[in-house]
């Protein structure tokens, strides 16, 4: 699995990131399982093609001393699709960009 990861969390940043997420990110039902969902303007051709799949979303998985972002997209409606695929240069860019701007917003030395 192709994944964006920030380790070595100290205690207190992994409670900074706990609280952002629950407050800023959409829940999956999982603990410690989050998910970001993709803005139509990064879709890709097939993705926005897909009606039925939306909403597309990337998962992110907070552990004690992790954060992991995946870089496969998910759709929210279906297990399997041509849609589902690993992000494309741009969404991955943007997603990248999220999670640092994340860690830079919170101080966290990673």
């Amino acid at each position: 699995m192709k994944q964006y990861v920030i380790d070595e969390l100290e205690r207190n940043d992994h409670q900074k990131l706990k609280d952002y997420l629950e407050n800023r990110l959409h829940s999956s039902g999982m603990d410690g399982i989050y998910w970001i969902y993709l803005e139509d303007a990064l879709l890709n051709d097939i993705q926005k093609t897909h009606s039925e799949c939306h909403p597309f979303y990337l998962a992110v998985e907070l552990t004690e001393t992790a954060m992991h972002c995946e870089l496969l997209v998910r759709a929210k409606n279906r297990l399997r699709c041509d849609c589902i695929t690993y992000a494309d240069r741009r969404q991955r860019e943007w997603v990248i960009g999220l999670i640092d701007t994340i860690v830079e917003t919170l101080a966290i030395q990673a």
